[in-house]
Order: C-alpha cells, then sequence, then structure tokens
C-alpha cells in the first residue's frame, strides 16, 4: 500500500487542525479560572460560567516567538442583577489583561 503526498499533507493537516481545536479548548479554560480568580479578588460574579472567543491573531511574546493572540467576551455582574460586559486577553496559554468595566470606569487586571 502506497501513500500519496497528497494523502500525507491530508493527514497532517488533520493534526494540525486537531492539535489547534485541542489548544483552544486548553486557552479558554485558562481564560475562565483567571476570570472567576479575578472576579474573586474583586468582587464581581462572572455569569454563565463561560467566555466566548471575539478575536484571534497572532503577536510576539516577551521573548520575541509568535503566540496565538485571543480576546475573549464575559458577562458579568456587581449585584447580580446588572448584566456588564467585559474581555480577557490571552497570550498563548498566558493571561495578558482582565479588562472590566467598574461601575463607571474601566479596569485592567493582571
Amino acid at each position: 500500500m502506497y501513500f500519496t503526498l497528497a494523502d500525507i499533507l491530508l493527514v497532517l493537516g488533520f493534526g494540525a487542525v486537531c492539535l489547534y481545536f485541542l489548544s483552544s479548548i486548553r486557552v479558554r479554560e485558562l481564560a475562565v479560572k483567571a476570570v472567576t480568580r479575578a472576579g474573586e479578588e474583586d468582587d464581581y460574579q462572572l455569569l454563565d460560567q463561560a467566555v466566548h472567543i471575539r478575536r484571534v491573531s497572532l503577536s510576539r511574546d516577551r521573548q520575541g516567538r509568535w503566540r496565538v493572540w485571543r480576546q475573549y467576551r464575559f458577562d458579568y455582574s456587581f449585584d447580580g442583577v446588572e448584566r456588564r460586559q467585559g474581555h480577557v486577553i490571552m497570550l498563548g496559554k498566558h493571561l495578558q489583561a482582565v479588562v472590566i468595566s467598574d461601575r463607571g470606569q474601566a479596569r485592567t487586571l493582571h
């Protein structure tokens, strides 16, 4: 049984897509943990226990290596009634910032 170059490239491409998908799931879990931890420190509640991808791009980290930059949107509340939107920025698997609107003023938490 022989494989053509197209077959090998197809399998490698499928594998790369699977690895990216699994990596994306892990980074999303890390973003949820970061927002939850920031909420405990800053006294707000993450609603729906979820973050939603908003933007994806490539960016360099401090060492100059290319990483996937992701911005996730999430809903939160200070009082359990008023729903607000914030976002969390991840570079690779590292937290860059959690941005919330603190009762009228924007705050960036690291």
